[in-house]
């Protein structure tokens, strides 16, 4: 186990655990206004001190954080539960019109970012959460079918997969028991990838107000009402913003030290 792994999976660890806190407990209410209370600066009271409203930022961030995993890992898991099937399948239809169909929709996703996506999904449905798990949902799943196809293909050309064709074998049951396990740590590298941009993304999206929607505490947002108040409560934007440069750092950070300890070629090199 390396350092990086060690230090990204505290880090993360550390955020996950401060969203699992938040469903029982959180210092204040994170919608209660206390007016009087308004942009005071960290102090016992309050840790991280208050916003424009008087609202405890402590409290803010720790439900902030369930909402940024919540929308990110099911974000990953429609990318992740769509995408795989699809690599798997062109690969194993390597050159058909199957997998011509599959990749060019692959090229046409990938020309709008989720941004983009969110905006035309925001247009006909509305804002909010669920349009944002849709949209960077729908962009994460090209992600993975490139993922699983480019880990699938070289295993096509291996003498144990020839063997399980030769028993009589589809090519349906290889991707899942042969091809599958194979490319898994692949998959779990990248979902680990995808989640940190995910976390970004749900942030993004909020702070132009596609994301979750009030009084649904979010990062995003807050880092949006606190740009005209910098200068008179500077925590307001750092709070949120080091937030989540620690939970992205953390996220990636354990992506590559996942990558040096499932690929042993890797680690050989970084020696």
């Amino acid at each position: 186990m390396t350092r990086t792994l060690i230090l990204g999976g505290l880090l993360s660890g550390l955020v996950l655990a401060m969203a699992l806190l938040s469903l029982i407990w959180t210092p204040y209410d994170p919608a209660a206004m206390a007016i009087p209370d308004k942009l005071q600066p960290p102090d016992a009271a309050h840790w991280l001190g208050t916003d424009h409203f008087g609202r405890d930022m402590a409290s803010m961030i720790m439900v902030g954080a369930r909402t940024s995993i919540a929308v990110a890992l099911v974000a990953v898991g429609i990318g992740m539960g769509l995408g795989v099937p699809l690599g798997l399948a062109a690969a194993a239809r390597k050159g058909s019109w199957l997998d011509e169909v599959i990749m060019r929709g692959n090229d046409l996703i990938f020309a709008f970012p989720s941004l983009v996506i969110a905006i035309l999904i925001t247009a006909v449905f509305g804002p909010g959460a669920i349009n944002a798990i849709i949209a960077i949902g729908i962009f994460n799943i090209p992600v993975f079918a490139r993922v699983t196809r480019g880990g699938a293909l070289p295993l096509w050309e291996r003498d144990f997969i020839l063997a399980a064709r030769v028993a009589g074998k589809s090519r349906t049951r290889i991707s899942a028991e042969h091809i599958l396990p194979n490319v898994a740590n692949l998959l779990i590298v990248q979902g680990t990838i995808q989640f940190s941009l995910g976390i970004l993304a749900e942030a993004g999206l909020s702070y132009v107000g596609l994301g979750a929607q009030p009084p649904t505490p979010s990062w995003g947002r807050m880092l949006a009402d606190a740009q005209t108040m910098v200068s008179l409560a500077p925590h307001l934007a750092l709070v949120p913003g080091c937030a989540i440069i620690l939970t992205v750092l953390g996220l990636n950070l354990m992506g590559d030290g996942l990558r040096d300890a499932l690929d042993p070629r890797l680690r050989q090199v970084r020696r």
